[in-house]
């Protein structure tokens, strides 16, 4: 099976999201998925521990944004596929009445979403079909749920690595955290090659992914993830390897992890 002109389902080319949930010890993904992952593994072994702390970092984010600082609204851009603790369980858990939109544009996300993104009675979860480049429909679509008069995670993990123009990429950000008010905040993972928290060996396995699968992707350094937060206060320990953001204890993985809050 591959896509046909709408852009459904393809099976002759790796994607990310099943990739990622292979990684992840997830069922939802292909032989094409599997043999690519595998050979990134091979090029850079510690890929798997980066899919495991990218997604302990979500939990731990959204439990204190939940937890301890009142959260109850949350824009989660670029899924991926259900896993374990997924944002709306991991805040609905701590406050049932969450409000959880979550935004991704592949068709197998999509066709999970339904049947296992469901929310608690109390709260909302939903899904929007949009691709993360197009700020401006996924604010006007998450308004149906999201009110945006009251404090908003957004999250962008891991997704605008997938956007190689860095200036669209500021762009997206700028209108994501135009449209909140004071007190929301802004949720960010991404990968990177910078050698002090792993990277330097990782450039021979991101050739692979971008001649073997989809999308693309492009690694930024520290200064570069560090400019998406220009303008908000950066949550303590500021910049991290997302393995040791609030959990100082871990091994570095080369994916910095940040969270920053709209003055």
């Amino acid at each position: 099976m591959t896509a046909d002109s709408t852009g459904r389902i393809r099976t002759d080319i790796a994607h990310n999201a099943r990739v990622w949930n292979y990684w992840l010890g997830g069922k939802d993904n292909y032989q094409v998925d599997r043999a690519v992952g595998d050979r990134v593994t091979e090029m850079f072994p510690g890929i798997g521990e980066v899919a495991r702390a990218d997604r302990a970092f979500l939990g731990r984010a959204v439990a204190h944004l939940v937890g301890d600082l009142g959260i109850r609204q949350l824009l989660d851009i670029g899924t991926g596929l259900p896993t374990g603790d997924n944002t709306h369980e991991v805040a609905q858990r701590l406050a049932p009445d969450a409000r959880v939109v979550y935004v991704d544009n592949d068709p197998i996300v999509l066709a999970h979403a339904a049947a296992l993104l469901t929310s608690a009675p109390q709260g909302v979860t939903t899904y929007i079909d949009e691709d993360a480049r197009n700020a401006a429909a996924i604010i006007e679509a998450a308004g149906r749920t999201l009110d945006f008069t009251r404090p908003v995670a957004v999250m962008l993990l891991g997704i605008l690595n997938f956007i190689p123009d860095t200036e669209q990429t500021h762009d997206v950000v700028r209108t994501l955290m135009d449209a909140v008010p004071s007190g929301s905040y802004l949720v960010m993972t991404h990968p990177t090659l910078d050698a002090d928290v792993g990277g330097a060996d990782n450039q021979p396995a991101m050739d692979f992914w971008n001649a073997n699968a989809t999308p693309p992707i492009t690694g930024r350094t520290r200064a570069e993830f560090l400019s998406y937060f220009e303008g908000l206060e950066l949550l303590e320990p500021g910049v991290e390897s997302c393995s040791r953001w609030r959990h100082p204890q871990a091994e570095p993985v080369p994916q910095f992890g940040a969270v920053g809050r709209k003055p």
